[in-house]
């Protein structure tokens, strides 16, 4: 009982200490995917220096709350795919 103690206190503290969670998605998809977000905007939102996107974690935020103007609205998987795009594109946290 004590060793599954210290491993659960292990992982905790490895997972804090990594920040954000492990990257998920697929670019390709989501690069498919964000072909309906250029009817609104082009790239240069992603590129602007004064950017209010600083994180992976908000990356995926703003994908899911703009996400949801869509309809359907996109689903978590989407969600996971663009920001893997953008990520890789863009923002490359």
């Amino acid at each position: 009982m004590r060793r599954a103690t210290l491993l659960v206190v292990a992982m905790a503290a490895f997972v804090s200490a990594c920040g954000e969670p492990p990257k998920t998605g697929d670019p390709v998809r989501g690069a498919q995917l964000h072909e309906a977000c250029l009817d609104c905007h082009g790239t240069g939102l992603y590129t602007k220096p004064d950017r209010k996107i600083k994180s992976r974690d908000a990356l995926r935020q703003e994908t899911a709350r703009w996400g949801d103007y869509y309809n359907p609205a996109l689903s978590k998987q989407d969600v996971d795919d663009v920001v893997a795009f953008l990520d890789k594109e863009f923002y490359k946290f």
